[in-house]
């Protein structure tokens, strides 16, 4: 009896645990956005894009949040590397960044961007909520 290909595939991928964790795209979606954002030049887009917390702390800064966003200089995009989802927090880890977001009513925002690890600490961002 042949077992079709898809079928195989499916429960190998399922069984290694190589599937991408839920909600793993909506987030590396979202991060994806706020980084095109940012490279593209769009601070507004960019803040409308960030957790609450995260948009008032550059709001602080000097030109409000939109151009602070864009001072920062956060690295471009990226090759993504891996996206982790733990309930209501993701991290995807690109090539040049880690992002790390929050599910809201209203979908994926980032809570911290430009994000380096910093031993023995976990992360050093600049954009954080």
């Amino acid at each position: 009896m042949r077992v079709p290909l898809i079928v195989c595939a499916t429960a190998l991928v399922a069984a290694c645990g190589c599937a991408a964790p839920a909600g793993a795209g909506p987030a590396q979606a979202a991060a994806a956005r706020f980084l095109d954002a940012v490279r593209d030049g769009q601070g507004a887009a960019a803040c409308a894009l960030l957790a609450p917390e995260a948009a008032e702390s550059l709001a602080e800064e000097e030109g409000g949040c939109a151009s602070a966003v864009l001072r920062l200089g956060l690295p471009g995009g990226g090759t993504v590397r891996q996206v982790s989802v733990w309930g209501d927090e993701a991290q995807v880890r690109l090539t040049t960044d880690t992002v790390f977001l929050h599910r809201f009513a209203r979908g994926w925002l980032v809570r911290g961007a430009g994000c380096r690890p910093d031993p023995p600490g976990p992360y050093d961002c600049e954009v954080e909520a």
